[in-house]
C-alpha cells in the first residue's frame, strides 16, 4: 500500500511540476502563423517579450506588447486571446459576425477583450458589458460586469 501511495504521490508531484514551465522565447520561435497575425493585426505596436507555456499536454504562446496589450496563441498558432486594455481588438481580427452585433448592439462601445475556444467567443466591451457567442455567432449570454 505504502509502494501505491508513493508512486502517486510522485506521479502527481511530476505533472504539478511540468504543469508550470514557463520559458521566455524570441518571438522568431512563435509558430508562423502567429507570428504572421501579430504582423497583420498590430503592425506598429513593438513586442515586449514573448514566453511558452508548456503543460503536461499541452504547449500555448504569450506575447506582450509594450503597452500592455496582449495575445495567447494555442499550439498551432491560432490565437485564443486577444487583450487590449489600452486600446480596442483589431477590426480585423474579429469575427464580421460579432463586429456587426456590437455595432448594432452597443454603437459607442469598443472591444477590449475577445477570447475563443473550442465552443465560444466572449466578448468584453469598454461599457462593461460581457457577452458570450457560439461557434455559430449566436448570442448565448450576456452580463454587465461594472
Amino acid at each position: 500500500m505504502k509502494k501505491v501511495l508513493f508512486l502517486l504521490l510522485s506521479v502527481f508531484t511530476l505533472q504539478v511540476a511540468q504543469a508550470d514551465n514557463d520559458k521566455p522565447i524570441t518571438f522568431d520561435k512563435l509558430p508562423a502563423k502567429a507570428q504572421t497575425f501579430i504582423k497583420q493585426n498590430f503592425p506598429t505596436e513593438k513586442v515586449a517579450f514573448t514566453k511558452m507555456e508548456k503543460g503536461f499536454l499541452d504547449t500555448s504562446y504569450d506575447v506582450v506588447f509594450v503597452n500592455g496589450n496582449g495575445v495567447e496563441f494555442d499550439k498551432n498558432g491560432e490565437w485564443t486571446e486577444l487583450d487590449c486594455k489600452r486600446s480596442s481588438v483589431p477590426t480585423k481580427a474579429v469575427p464580421a459576425q460579432i463586429t456587426k452585433f456590437v455595432k448594432e448592439s452597443h454603437p459607442n462601445a469598443a472591444i477590449l477583450k475577445l477570447e475563443r475556444d473550442r465552443y465560444t467567443y466572449e466578448v468584453k466591451l469598454s461599457n462593461f458589458w460581457e457577452i458570450k457567442f457560439d461557434k455559430q455567432f449566436n448570442v448565448i449570454d450576456m452580463d454587465m460586469d461594472d
